[in-house]
């Protein structure tokens, strides 16, 4: 940061910045606990020494309020993938279940939303296909925040949702499945080449709430990845450029992403232990009949307070599966 020419990257430059207020971060707090630490032991001391004086209940007190705090900072250690610290991209599509799928998309939309701005996270949705009678088709959301990454990795494949259907006038139970895929952003310094000749690049008007001039130019970008055959679309910016620009990185982390999958199941099928991803393989169920249960498969963590879990809280799912990890 000290270089002359520090500055003439303005994004290279920022996202160091960010990096580096980070750290710093990161290193005043573990400091500032140690001192706490040096003097709580000091007070403890002088009370064990000096019978003249009780600082016995304070001593206790304090211990309880650094044993609490500890805790708090270890779980980031959990953290200890290589993009955890990244921000994310969020996208979720409706799956088997018709219109009740489309509900249940808009459902987890909801859910995510509200989670992360639990967290303190800016969310923003991207891309968003409405479905033709309720729900969305599809969703892309930016989230954006330290360790957004390594929060939400933890929401990655099918969510199954057991309910009596709004949608059927005999009230029947449905069972809806929708798709969660999270994918870490990746840095300028993880820059990866795509060639040009690889890409289609469509353009079309953006759907959905906009302004006088969203929906009457062009603005909306999709690009296909054509030897992967994997296509971003992105509407949120009134200009093309800009949404060209964000499908681009968005394009590159699914990539980048893709690369890391090929190469960990390539490990798994030499130690015997490959097993196909299929769309079946739903990593939680949030059942509202015949009994109110949220459970993930992976780690058998549940609870029972389904609206709760519905409006963002999700920390408890997260906990566990990263100390799965």
């Amino acid at each position: 940061m000290s270089q002359k020419d520090f500055w003439q990257e303005p994004k290279k430059a920022k996202e160091i910045s960010q990096r580096t207020s980070d750290l710093k971060m990161e290193i005043d707090l573990w400091q500032k606990m140690k001192k706490q630490i040096t003097d709580l032991l000091e007070l403890a001391q002088t009370d064990q020494k000096d019978k003249s004086i009780n600082l016995r209940e304070e001593v206790e007190d304090e211990y309880r309020k650094l044993d609490k705090k500890f805790s708090e900072l270890e779980f980031y250690l959990l953290f200890r993938d290589r993009h955890d610290k990244n921000n994310a991209i969020l996208a979720i599509h409706a799956g088997t279940g018709g219109v009740d799928a489309q509900d249940w998309a808009q459902m987890l939309l909801r859910m995510y939303l509200r989670y992360c701005e639990k967290k303190g996270f800016k969310a923003k949705v991207i891309d968003e296909t409405f479905g033709s009678e309720a729900g969305i088709k599809s969703a892309v959301i930016e989230v954006r925040g330290s360790y957004a990454y390594g929060y939400l990795k933890s929401e990655n494949g099918v969510h199954r949702l057991v309910r009596i259907s709004p949608f059927d006038a005999e009230a029947m139970r449905h069972t809806s499945f929708a798709l969660a895929e999270v994918i870490p952003e990746i840095s300028e310094e993880e820059e990866i080449e795509i060639k040009p000749e690889d890409l289609k690049i469509d353009t079309f008007r953006a759907s959905g709430h906009g302004g006088q001039n969203i929906q009457k130019t062009e603005s909306a970008v999709r690009i296909t990845h054509l030897p992967t055959k994997i296509a971003v679309a992105c509407q949120s910016e009134r200009s093309q450029t800009q949404n060209k620009e964000r499908a681009l990185k968005i394009l590159k982390s699914k990539l980048l992403k893709l690369s890391e999958v090929k190469a960990e199941e390539e490990k798994k099928m030499l130690r015997g232990e490959y097993s196909e991803a299929a769309w079946g393989n739903q990593i939680r169920s949030y059942v509202l009949q015949p009994y109110h249960l949220v459970k993930d498969h992976r780690t058998n963590y549940e609870e029972g307070d389904v609206d709760s879990v519905l409006d963002g809280r999700l920390d408890g799912f997260v906990e566990a599966f990263l100390k799965l990890k």
